[in-house]
């Protein structure tokens, strides 16, 4: 059922989702890519997966899908379940089945954040909430389930596909005096466009890759410093900001949040890179591309 590298198939569930929008935008040119949102397969309705995932063509299933908002996870706990747990088992199962290759994407919320050093693929998960607990067990199912599965942790995800932090904390600048971030949480920003890359590297360079993998961009902030770096390339690049300060506050008691959250989880990379070679770019650098493509004069 294989067929050559650049003309692999991929199916990409979560399409719709700014990963997923990512990956179809950046693997069409070069693989033959279908994209399944909410519509065509609906992770909560599990009984369907199996002969959904069985009539369809592919070679590489990538899950971009899952319960994501934390809160939500805290209180629909049952659809957390289904999303994060059983439909990347079932999903597992059938890659299993056909002999087809699975990427499915966690979260740096598995860790208790408990510590102040990088995160590596060997420290022990030790989720908080009911996100991270499912999404951990999500992980610990597809590789019962599917060996050869890959599973990327990833963090803090912005890109042009759809509306995420860096854009929201200008959106506010542009209109409010104060403009608010959290200080005593850290972890990596990783743009969208880089995750896309780097997946594609290990997929069609080391395919042999299984396991957990950190993928992440380098370097790591707390929401305020996020945030900050975000309105001082907006300023450079020359939009009417109200606010030029981002201004902290601590996460413990803040009213919107249901969930504990891991105060620390920024991970390392060293692993992607001794597979690879690639060391990816800082943050910062990776920002400033996303902004002055959002934001810049047009080329």
């Amino acid at each position: 059922m294989s067929t050559p590298t650049d003309q692999l198939r991929l199916l990409v569930l979560g399409a719709n989702g700014r990963l997923g929008r990512a990956l179809m935008r950046l693997y069409a040119p070069r693989h033959r890519v279908t994209g399944w949102t909410r519509q065509q397969l609906n992770l909560t309705k599990t009984s369907a997966i199996p002969d959904l995932l069985r009539a369809a063509e592919f070679d590489l299933l990538i899950n971009a899908a899952g319960l994501t908002s934390v809160d939500q996870c805290e209180t629909d706990t049952e659809i957390a379940r289904l999303t994060n747990l059983d439909a990347p088992q079932l999903m597992a199962q059938a890659c299993a089945e056909r002999g087809a290759r699975f990427i499915h994407v966690s979260t740096d919320y598995v860790f208790a954040g408990d510590g102040n050093q990088l995160l590596t693929e060997d420290d022990a998960p030790a989720p908080l909430n009911e996100y991270g607990r499912t999404k951990l067990a999500g992980e610990q199912a597809v590789l019962a389930a599917c060996p050869s599965a890959l599973v990327a942790r990833v963090s803090w995800l912005f890109g042009p596909d759809k509306k995420s932090f860096p854009d929201t904390v200008i959106e506010d600048a542009l209109c409010k005096p104060v403009v608010l971030a959290v200080n005593d949480k850290w972890s990596c920003p990783t743009y969208s466009d880089d995750l896309a890359q780097w997946i594609e590297t290990l997929f069609v360079h080391h395919p042999e890759t299984s396991g957990i993998i950190h993928l992440c961009n380098s370097g790591h902030a707390s929401w305020q410093e996020y945030g900050q770096r975000a309105l001082e390339i907006a300023e450079e690049l020359g939009l009417p900001l109200q606010a030029k300060k981002v201004t902290g506050h601590s996460m413990h008691g803040f009213e919107k949040f249901k969930a504990i959250r891991p105060p620390f989880t920024a991970m390392s990379t060293a692993h992607f890179t001794a597979i690879t070679g690639v060391t990816p770019r800082h943050w910062e650098d990776a920002i400033r591309q996303h902004l002055v493509r959002q934001f810049g004069p047009p080329d």
